[in-house]
């Protein structure tokens, strides 16, 4: 299953900056607004331990890793609900991502430019959570009026429920909330909202983009961002945008870890986005192997085997008969399939299983 991650943003927080060090994309990094017109799509390998260690244990001739793409989205300004700056192509390109990466910036630089004319990380974050309220409150409005009528006409109990659930979010909005805090089930949240696609229901991680000096903690200003967003229990990465390019420019895994240390640092900033995403959307990787190719697969955590097997291909669902698993440890230990099996160590399951993380599969289907 491809996951797609929006770096948003206003202008010249260091959104493009950051995508160009952590992605195979090239986004023209620039000191004025809008340098990101179209959005700009990269492609990122997710770095894995476990496939390392498959690969030295099976020795294939390929080695397949999982990927996350990462989409530069335009710079946004006060007044894009209503079409000022690039806010039309700004929404339409948010509501395809399964999540939002949201660059505010912390650091002070008289040489960059700040759209607002001074560095305010709340101030930054409220102008973009308002512009998509806004949009997410359009919206919201225009089931409600088909709703309220269907309720009223025909005294459905669906749509008086529906209506209900609709109003929380009306009324949520108005007092400048994200639509992903307003307590319904996901029944509720499937029946209501659904089919809306709300800007502000998707999951959100805030990026502090902070100088060099402030690693690697953070400083005032990714302080007060992580009071802010307190409430929403939303993650807060301390990262310098500038450090990352820097790092993405070195080829030598041992220079890149020497460079790290010097800041303070145990991981790059990419490696904590990419944990913090997984995270966020309830992502685990399996894995196949064999001679021909060790490959990491991402499906949502609780999935069973059967759709497990769906993400390598439709048939393998339609199909499916069983799933034999092997784990990790079990593989570093016999060092091979065949030892694996005769020590009684490869479990197998059926429809019901609900596959783990790290987990080593491979499906028996027909169809």
């Amino acid at each position: 299953m491809g996951l797609q991650c929006g770096i948003v943003g206003l202008p010249n927080v260091g959104k493009s900056t950051l995508f160009n060090a952590i992605s195979s994309g090239k986004a023209e990094a620039a000191n004025y607004p809008f340098c990101t017109i179209d959005p700009n799509v990269g492609v990122v390998t997710v770095p894995d331990e476990r496939l390392d260690t498959l690969e030295t244990l099976v020795k294939p001739q390929k080695v397949v890793p999982t990927i996350i793409e990462f989409v530069d989205i335009a710079g946004l300004v006060k007044g894009a609900s209503q079409g000022q700056g690039l806010g039309n192509k700004f929404l339409a390109n948010i509501r395809e991502v399964d999540a939002i990466v949201h660059v505010i910036r912390c650091f002070e630089d008289d040489n960059i430019v700040h759209v607002e004319g001074r560095v305010n990380p709340i101030f930054d974050k409220d102008i973009i959570d308002t512009e998509l309220q806004l949009k997410d409150l359009e919206s919201v409005d225009k089931k409600l009026q088909r709703i309220e009528k269907a309720a009223r006409v025909s005294g459905d109990a669906k749509a008086k429920a529906e209506l209900e659930v609709l109003l929380r979010y009306k009324n949520a909005l108005e007092d400048g909330k994200n639509a992903r805090l307003v307590d319904a089930t996901e029944e509720e949240k499937r029946a209501a909202v659904g089919d809306l696609h709300l800007l502000t229901i998707k999951p959100v991680i805030y990026v502090a983009n902070v100088d060099e000096g402030s690693l690697p903690n953070g400083n005032k200003y990714s302080d007060q961002l992580r009071e802010a967003v307190k409430a929403e229990g939303a993650d807060v990465l301390v990262i310098c945008a500038n450090i990352e390019s820097q790092i993405s420019e070195m080829s030598e895994p041992e220079e890149q870890q020497m460079f790290l240390e010097e800041y303070g640092l145990t991981e790059s900033g990419l490696s904590q986005l990419i944990k913090a995403s997984y995270s966020l959307l309830n992502l685990i990787t399996y894995f196949t192997a064999g001679v021909k190719e060790v490959r990491a697969w991402t499906i949502q955590r609780g999935w069973k085997a059967p759709q497990a097997a769906g993400v390598i291909h439709t048939d393998f669902e339609r199909g499916f008969i069983r799933a034999e698993v092997i784990k990790l440890p079990d593989y570093v230990q016999y060092k091979s399939e065949a030892a694996i099996k005769d020590a009684g160590k490869m479990s197998v399951e059926g429809k019901e299983y609900v596959v783990q993380d790290g987990d080593i599969m491979h499906f028996r289907f027909n169809v």
